[in-house]
């Protein structure tokens, strides 16, 4: 009766995983229309323009390139990064199966944002060009940061037995790399202005190539996450018994490492720093259904692409024509929600 009961209780768990994953693609979707009419221009006015009969040609290709050119790739880069963020974090919390675990929290941001700020000091490009080969030179600079950042944190915490030794270790890397970013900024003033974008996080710059590089590096990632997902869940029973299970731990670890290190660096490359989403998407995730990795990490980054394709709509139209930084905007809602979690928990 209790294996029947258990059962169920999964089967039930599995349609509700399910039925949460058509959610937040037809959610997505509908944010995506959104997304496309929000801005200086509202989409009543371009669609008047584009439908009235007598309206310049100039003027409807103009209105045509406003949603084309600008909306379209800034809304589905905000639900790429959104998705590799989100799967970062739940990457990373299962890795070092502790809920708060976030490769910002593990120094990878700050690693992202040195490699870009070198890369940026060395070669003079801006992180928002549209430039196939300077995007992959950027992504892949980012990368390297991001995956310097994380070795160095493991390194310091001397593995990821000891949650306060890594969450001390990742704080005392970020606050370094994030130094060494600013001296270099300080030493090249020309990038100040890109850094300071790029610090911020924002979508507004985010063009179909970029939408392109994130797109090539969600879809493997997403696949390896998912195949790899058995040895999350061996390692939330505890590394002795994943051990026993006959796991290659070492080996295994270190690709996690690489994905998580690669999701993040790929996303903070093309946005800039956006706070809290890789952190919060597997927490909403795991507050509605119990899954394990396999699920969610695919749940959890479409979560992350919800998410910040909301927090991006919000940024461009609270105080529009201006806009605010994505970045600042998840930082609060999102330290909002765990301020809010921990009180709930406390009470």
């Amino acid at each position: 009766m209790n294996m029947e009961a258990m059962a169920t209780k999964q089967s039930t768990q599995q349609r509700r995983a399910n039925w949460l994953a058509l959610i937040l693609l037809a959610g997505a979707a509908v944010l995506s229309l959104v997304g496309l009419g929000v801005g200086s221009t509202g989409f009543e006015k371009i669609w008047e323009l584009w439908i009235t009969p007598h309206t310049n040609f100039n003027q409807q290709q103009a209105a045509l390139q406003i949603i084309w050119d600008i909306r379209a790739p800034r809304t589905l880069g905000a639900f790429l990064a959104g998705a590799l963020l989100g799967l970062s974090g739940a990457l990373a919390q299962g890795l070092f199966r502790n809920p708060l675990a976030d490769p910002f929290l593990l120094g990878s941001a700050s690693g992202a944002s040195m490699g870009v700020a070198l890369a940026l000091a060395l070669f003079g490009a801006s992180p928002f060009a549209t430039q196939w080969v300077v995007r992959m030179g950027l992504t892949g600079a980012a990368f390297v940061g991001a995956m310097a950042a994380v070795f160095l944190t493991l390194m310091l915490a001397q593995g990821v037995q000891h949650t306060l030794r890594l969450l001390l270790a990742g704080v005392v890397v970020g606050v370094v790399l994030g130094a060494l970013a600013s001296l270099v900024t300080i030493v090249s003033p020309d990038i100040l202005p890109a850094m300071q974008a790029f610090m911020l996080g924002t979508t507004g710059y985010v063009g179909w190539m970029a939408c392109a590089v994130m797109l090539v590096v969600l879809l493997p990632c997403v696949l390896i996450s998912w195949m790899l997902s058995r040895v999350l869940d061996a390692l939330s029973l505890g590394e002795a018994t994943a051990l026993t299970l006959g796991m290659p731990l070492p080996t295994l670890r270190k690709v996690l490492i690489v994905l998580m290190a690669l999701a993040c660096g790929t996303a903070v490359a093309q946005t800039g720093l956006i706070a809290f989403v890789g952190l919060v998407s597997p927490h909403l995730v795991r507050s509605m259904v119990k899954v394990t990795h396999g699920r969610m990490v695919i749940l959890s980054s479409l979560m992350g692409g919800a998410l910040l394709m909301l927090a991006d709509i919000f940024a461009r139209s609270l105080i529009a024509p201006q806009e605010l930084p994505v970045g600042v905007l998840t930082a609060i809602l999102g330290g909002g929600y765990l301020l809010w979690l921990m009180n709930k928990r406390a009470v």
